[in-house]
């Protein structure tokens, strides 16, 4: 079979390859903590599960438009209007079966050859596959552990270039579970608005947040969704609903448009049910999302001091979503070699650092979307492995 060249250029999420290694071993009998999912482990609010299934019951298991139902259009646009500084408009708003597909339509209509995307490094590892994919250049944008995971504004400046078409920001940020300040939000508005360079910014988990409160590129001058800032957005992480694959982004009314045809051209439109399951989310209390960040801050708190008590390991207390992020070159051991180590004599899946991105090297990443009992377990069984090395 001939390949077409661009899907050489296609990477993957580790974190599914290390979630199929880790369950190959307990086929053979082997007990492992999983702390490599990016996944909450609590259950869909029943008020959710409820409304997709009266939705079902309802007769709403057909097509419907690409951009996604009206309801759920005009809530998404009332809820974001209240917070980003200005008003949004429904039909700027596109929903999409999770957010990836976001990510995904957005680089396919802005990137190309000669193009540079900026994007955070360690980072998603989708970003920049999806810019390779695209043809486009990727410029890694350094987060480095001495800025508390945030970029240096001057090194920041330094990577723009004419050929420079998007940036990509993530905050709170996947994986060190850092937040960008409004120091930096100002200094990239400030070049976007001066170089007309558009920004795709990934706030899925927004409302994972420990302390302070969320802060928007939105609501800087030049830099409205109206404008040059296309927000990506979903329900898995707030709403615990990374089954349901539900996603939406943003964007320019002109952008809207050309994203929905790539709707068309692929997926047709979002399931009926599960976006009047993200209509009840969003109309809905919102306490089952102050009730899953509160143990979320929980468990922060006991693998971060956990951690730091293992020679060999210091690890940052993380701001935002619900990874750590610790330095294990205190180790001995590489990104990879560490990972590896951990699953197979600790019994703990985590991810390499690396795999998130060449600046992510000298670290790993660890999700506590886990019950402090494994948590707290996992722990013991890190430090006993790395005392018997």
């Amino acid at each position: 079979m001939q390949l077409a060249e661009r899907m050489y250029r296609l990477g993957t999420e580790s974190a599914f390859e290390t979630g199929a290694r880790a369950r190959a071993l307990e086929a053979q009998g082997r007990k492992i903590i999983h702390l490599e999912i990016g996944e909450p482990d609590f259950d869909t609010p029943p008020h959710i599960v409820e409304a997709a299934c009266a939705a079902l019951r309802a007769g709403h298991t057909h097509y419907t438009p690409p951009e996604g139902i009206a309801p759920l259009r005009e809530a998404i646009a009332a809820d974001l209007s209240a917070t980003r500084g200005h008003e949004i408009d429904p039909r700027q708003v596109v929903i999409t079966p999770g957010a990836k597909p976001i990510m995904f339509f957005v680089l396919l209509a802005l990137a190309e050859p000669g193009v540079e995307v900026i994007y955070p490094n360690p980072g998603f590892p989708i970003y920049e596959s999806m810019i390779n994919f695209c043809g486009a250049t990727p410029v890694p944008l350094p987060l480095r552990e001495a800025f508390d995971f945030r970029f240096d504004i001057d090194e920041f400046r330094s990577l723009i270039s004419d050929r420079t078409r998007l940036i990509i920001l993530n905050s709170p940020q996947n994986p060190t579970g850092g937040y960008l300040q409004r120091q930096e939000l100002a200094a990239i508005a400030e070049v976007c608005a001066e170089r007309n360079i558009m920004v795709l910014a990934d706030e899925i988990y927004e409302h994972i947040l420990y302390e302070g409160e969320f802060a928007s590129l939105t609501t800087l001058p030049g830099m409205s969704t109206h404008e040059r800032t296309i927000i990506l957005h979903g329900f898995s992480k707030s709403y615990a609903m990374t089954g349901w694959r539900l996603g939406f982004g943003v964007m320019p009314l002109n952008l809207a448009e050309h994203i929905k045809r790539l709707v068309i051209n692929s997926n047709s439109c979002t399931s009926a049910s599960n976006q009047y399951a993200g209509l009840a989310a969003l109309q809905g209390s919102q306490q089952c999302v102050r009730d899953m960040v509160a143990e979320f801050r929980r468990r922060r708190d006991v693998i971060v001091e956990g951690l730091n008590a293992i020679p060999g390991i210091t690890c940052r207390k993380p701001l935002g979503a619900f990874y750590v992020f610790p330095n294990i070159t205190g180790t001995g051991m590489t990104s990879h070699e560490c990972a590896d180590f951990l699953m197979h004599e600790a019994g703990v899946a985590c991810l390499s650092g690396r795999s998130f991105g060449v600046h992510g090297e000298g670290h790993v990443r660890m999700s506590y979307a886990n019950s402090v009992e494994n948590i707290q377990q996992a722990l013991v069984q890190i430090s006993e492995a790395l005392a018997r090395r």
